[in-house]
């Protein structure tokens, strides 16, 4: 029986967008489902004293060259060549992921998944901006401005905030992050182990 991923998701992260492009392969190899969890990134790194790599080796110019590195080569052997640095990077997402608690009630979570990396690492726009966010949404097809109007909703914000602990206390401490099961697999380069877990 196939198997499913959990995907620990936020839009800020350059290399959930990344990993996102890049399993469908995965997905088709194992005949494997995935669900998206909405947690926010900055929750994660505050509880969990992390921090992002621009930041955390921002005194090792060899690693952040690495790190570059690194992510070139997934890139070409993903054939991801629509991917563009945001200009507005580090883009605070909290509303296009109160937005993202918001479609997965409505039953869009993967169509505003799509929307929202496409808009964040291809198109380079300011998804900070609550009135971009809405033009952005509402030219993918879903109702942008009543979908904001929603993200004020007590509820909405709380359950944020019971993604992100929760994620937490199963040990994330970083995004992209994947469970098969209880197995916790962290980074885009971890979807190998990710497909072996699955076989």
């Amino acid at each position: 029986m196939p198997g499913s991923i959990e995907f620990i998701f936020d839009f800020a992260s350059p290399n959930a967008y990344l990993a996102h492009r890049a399993l469908p392969g995965v997905l088709t190899r194992t005949g494997a489902s995935v669900r998206y969890t909405p947690c926010l990134l900055g929750g994660i790194f505050r509880a969990t004293n992390n921090k992002a790599p621009m930041v955390q080796f921002a005194e090792i110019p060899a690693k952040m060259a690495y790190e570059r590195l690194e992510m070139t080569r997934f890139i070409a052997a993903h054939d991801l060549t629509d991917f563009r640095m945001n200009p507005h990077f580090p883009v605070n997402t909290l509303t296009l992921m109160r937005m993202a608690i918001v479609a997965e009630a409505e039953g869009t979570l993967e169509r505003l998944i799509a929307i929202g990396l496409s808009a964040m690492w291809e198109a380079g726009e300011n998804m900070a901006d609550p009135e971009v966010i809405v033009r952005v949404v509402t030219a993918g097809g879903l109702e942008g401005a009543a979908m904001l109007a929603r993200t004020q909703d007590q509820a909405i914000k709380d359950k944020l905030v019971a993604n992100t602990e929760a994620a937490v206390a199963r040990g994330v401490f970083g995004i992209p992050s994947f469970f098969v099961g209880d197995e916790l697999f962290f980074g885009k380069d971890r979807l190998g182990q990710v497909e072996a877990a699955l076989r």
